[in-house]
């Protein structure tokens, strides 16, 4: 293992962590939104206050336990494997090893599709627990993957058979190994992998806001004539990257997200349950939740980009430093 790739994959993990935790209520309205109709939708100030009337402001958290452990997964294994792949295509392309690593927009996209695919595939089982603790919604509550109706009352949102949200109940709150282990009785481990094909196919979106950050970085990195940038422009930086990336691809996360608490016998593919959604509900019924998703999105990813080079240079100097002291 490359020192540097360890430290960029720790830094991730760390950035996201503290990340996720500045912006999770966003996070919890916005994936509410993907799985509930569009015509059982409420606006983001009235969802908001609903699961707070009905759950106290730990509602907004739910699932945060199972957010944590995923994303300092998530963001260790991609940036791990981002830089191990852009290291290696440095070198592929006659690069000399430990100089600065300068690639074009397509090795960078590779790059991000490599580790991207690694990371989908690793990863996915933490994410399907996270959105049913997230939705509250259990396979029994779930009509389909996509095109349904999908919630419950006991999400503590308006559903079609609850327009108003009164009959939705507290209940007692899974905890995350409660949650494994219920999926995985109910539905066996394949359930695990459910939203596999779009979060494939989401694979572009950190491509896409990798690329646009790194191009965005180097345009004003040789404009000001310096090698780093302060946390400040990093931070706007990665809101833009995050901005153009969630807007292309959100039609995938509302897939995904339907396909993560779908019932057991729904066998519908990614395409069919696109298709579902936009018969049932128009092309309005691919953006649920996109008001809360992109200032969720963009606030972490800026503030991911701002943790991320901070905690590196922290460690990098670290290290330099327990260096010099093992020398002496």
């Amino acid at each position: 293992m490359s020192d540097d790739n360890v430290l960029h994959a720790i830094a991730g993990a760390g950035g996201g962590i503290l990340s996720t935790l500045l912006t999770y209520p966003l996070l919890t309205l916005s994936t509410r939104s993907q799985i509930e109709s569009r015509r059982a939708s409420s606006s983001f100030v009235d969802a908001a206050r609903r699961i707070i009337d009905r759950e106290g402001l730990t509602g907004l958290y739910s699932g945060l336990e199972s957010a944590i452990f995923g994303i300092s997964v998530t963001n260790f294994v991609y940036y791990y494997w981002y830089e191990w792949s852009r290291s290696a295509l440095h070198v592929r392309s006659g690069g000399r090893p430990g100089a600065r690593i300068e690639l074009g927009v397509v090795q960078n996209m590779l790059a991000g599709a490599l580790a991207g695919s690694a990371t989908v595939l690793i990863t996915n089982p933490i994410w399907v627990v996270n959105t049913r603790m997230t939705a509250k919604a259990g396979p029994a509550s779930v009509q389909s993957s996509a095109g349904s109706d999908a919630g419950s009352d006991r999400e503590g949102l308006p559903t079609i058979e609850d327009p108003s949200g009164t009959k939705a109940l507290q209940k007692k709150k899974l905890s995350t190994i409660g949650a494994v282990l219920k999926i995985a009785r109910e539905e066996g481990w394949g359930a695990f992998f459910k939203g596999v094909a779009p979060a494939l196919v989401l694979v572009a979106n950190p491509i896409l806001q990798y690329t646009v950050f790194e191009w965005l970085k180097k345009k004003v990195t040789e404009k000001r004539g310096v090698r780093n940038l302060d946390a400040k422009m990093v931070f706007v930086l990665g809101a833009l990257a995050k901005l153009v990336a969630t807007a292309s691809t959100y039609p995938y996360i509302t897939v995904k997200s339907r396909m993560h608490v779908a019932k057991t016998n729904d066998k519908k593919g990614m395409v069919q349950a696109l298709k579902d959604i936009i018969k049932r509900e128009g092309w309005a019924g691919l953006y649920g939740g996109i008001g809360p998703k992109l200032i969720q999105s963009v606030i972490t990813a800026a503030f991911l980009f701002a943790f991320k080079d901070a905690l590196f240079l922290a460690a990098v100097q670290a290290r330099s430093r327990a260096a010099l002291v093992k020398r002496k």
